[in-house]
């Protein structure tokens, strides 16, 4: 045992050790927290290669606390701030394609279990809540429109869908209202997307904390929908050609929490007459 204990709460069980070479770390119950703690300040320090041992520990904190909580007897502030909202999240569903790739049919207005795909993605989100719901329309259009007949959702028409996938992405941005903290993207060619798979991702979606962008995995692979906090909004905005925003995910892997969920939903959408035959078998 190298030391025990440290000057932060939550977190100040914790204790550092060593079996020969390899460091042990002995979590204390804050651990399985989702919450910011001391845990994860020692955590981190490890996993980049940084040397921690008592000195590091104890310059960490300054003694306190992390956060007030509200079962202490004597709240350092007389005026505690309110309790945080939850969170604005809204969807774009990406419907403005020309699906190439299906040799001259639309592939969003396929029937897929008695009703056309489109409308799997957009009442998965409803269903959420996630609001407001925003699909982006360009190739057939009011086809597009008619298939959501009745659902409560707005339109964002993208005139320039040919020259790409970040037009759409734009166009449905640009329709959001300016207080959303974040946004879903999703592909309207995703049909196996269930409430559930978005629920999981918000639910970790916490910018405070360093998770800004949640990003679905089944097996390591990370899928579709992406979560972004609206602090991308502005960038995205900027994107151009038939890419979206994926690059994005690289150059803030700091801020990136990937959310495994338990099939293969977030992997699989639809581009071909082969793809469609396997999904309704």
């Amino acid at each position: 045992v190298e030391h025990f204990g440290m000057p932060v709460d939550p977190g100040n069980l914790l204790l550092l050790g060593r079996l020969g070479d390899t460091v042990v770390l002995c979590a204390p119950g804050c651990a399985r927290s989702p919450k910011l703690n001391g845990f994860d300040w020692v955590l981190q320090r490890l996993l980049a290669g940084l040397n921690v041992g008592r000195a590091e520990i104890m310059r960490m904190g300054a003694g306190g606390l992390l956060k007030e909580i509200s079962t202490r007897g004597l709240p350092r502030d007389a005026n505690p701030p309110p309790a945080p909202r939850m969170p604005c999240i809204a969807a774009i569903v990406l419907a403005a394609g020309r699906s190439s790739r299906m040799r001259g049919s639309n592939k969003l207005l396929l029937d897929v279990a008695g009703k056309p795909m489109v409308t799997h993605a957009v009442d998965a989100l409803l269903a959420s809540a996630a609001r407001p719901v925003v699909v982006v329309t360009g190739h057939q259009e009011t086809e597009v429109r008619a298939a959501l007949a009745g659902r409560d959702v707005g339109f964002a028409a993208n005139p320039a869908y040919a020259d790409g996938l970040s037009t759409s992405l734009r166009a449905g941005l640009a329709a959001l209202p300016r207080d959303v903290d974040g946004v879903l993207v999703c592909l309207g060619d995703m049909p196996l997307v269930a409430v559930r798979h978005i629920d999981q991702l918000v639910a970790a979606f916490n910018p405070a904390e360093g998770r800004a962008i949640c990003v679905p995995t089944h097996n390591g692979k990370r899928g579709n929908p992406v979560l972004w906090g609206a602090q991308f909004i502005a960038e995205m905005k900027t994107l151009a050609g038939d890419v979206g925003a994926r690059h994005l995910i690289g150059e803030h892997t700091e801020l990136v929490r990937e959310v495994p969920v338990d099939d293969e939903a977030v992997l699989a959408d639809f581009d071909t007459p082969e793809a469609m035959l396997a999904l309704t078998r």
